[in-house]
């Protein structure tokens, strides 16, 4: 979840699909890396009525460190873990929109990318073989990514995680969830000021708070030295405290991607890991 533009995101999102825990364990290499592609299909902002095509390079970083680790769980620093609960830094950025390629935002300032960061909390609440509920409770403070960071408030995106394995080779994952943020936050997107205001685009001050919801299906596959996933995001402003913003021009968006990538080295070392 490590990213500075808005396709990269996803491409964790990718990455980071269908590991369910199990009583067993296996032996794989402590790190793994490779390279391939991705194609995205992103909304610019969420609420937009236009969306970026991408077409990127996709590195494929795997690392089961004890307390740093990229893997299918996203990119992460561990600072607690047990058999039911971990507490982890979480990590995330929003990409740059250019006010001239969006046409709400024609004429105002064009939105600076931001990063994210903050602890996450992940509980276990059912598992068994081939399956795992989790809980997941990420809040992350947000700043811009520019010459002069500015720090643009909270987020936090708790929701339910149900990783499937065991489905003749395929991964399936599954997240629902609700977005809270504070008034800063949802200002950096949704405000509208009296100089930006047209007969057209009324001025607009953002509430914080409930921000809607996110449905996410990821599913992955690993054949040999290929990893393949696909993903499609289902998001709601409905009932959002920021929907009658005028840069708000529908409630539902659709963000989808897919991503192909071949392994390349290996490590001679091992770690222990879930099944």
């Amino acid at each position: 979840m490590i990213a500075l533009r808005r396709g990269m995101p996803a491409l964790a999102l990718l990455a980071g699909v269908a590991w369910a825990a199990s009583a067993a364990a296996v032996e794989r290499p402590l790190w793994e890396l490779g390279i391939g592609v991705a194609g995205l299909r992103l909304p610019h902002y969420r609420g937009s009525d236009q969306s970026h095509n991408w077409l990127l390079p996709a590195p494929y970083v795997v690392y089961r460190g004890e307390i740093f680790k990229a893997d299918r769980d996203g990119a992460r620093a561990v600072v607690f873990e047990s058999d039911r609960v971990d507490i982890d830094l979480s990590l995330a950025a929003s990409a740059p929109t250019r006010s001239g390629d969006n046409r709400a935002r024609q004429g105002m300032a064009d939105l600076a990318p931001s990063f994210e960061i903050g602890p996450n909390l992940n509980l276990t609440l059912a598992r068994g073989a081939g399956w795992k509920l989790d809980l997941r409770a990420p809040l992350r403070a947000a700043l811009t990514f520019e010459s002069r960071p500015r720090n643009i408030g909270w987020i936090a995106t708790p929701n339910l995680n149900l990783d499937l394995t065991r489905l003749q080779g395929w991964n399936l994952g599954l997240q629902a969830g609700a977005v809270f943020a504070s008034r800063r936050f949802n200002g950096h997107f949704y405000d509208v000021s009296m100089a930006d205001a047209t007969t057209q685009r009324p001025a607009y001050s953002s509430a914080g708070g409930f921000g809607g919801g996110q449905l996410t299906a990821a599913l992955s596959r690993r054949v040999e030295n290929r990893w393949m996933g696909f993903f499609a995001k289902f998001d709601s402003l409905q009932g959002a405290r920021f929907v009658d913003s005028p840069l708000v021009r529908q409630r539902h968006n659709v963000a989808l991607g897919f991503a192909v990538s071949w392994v390349l080295r290996t490590s001679t070392d091992t770690v222990s890991v879930p099944e």
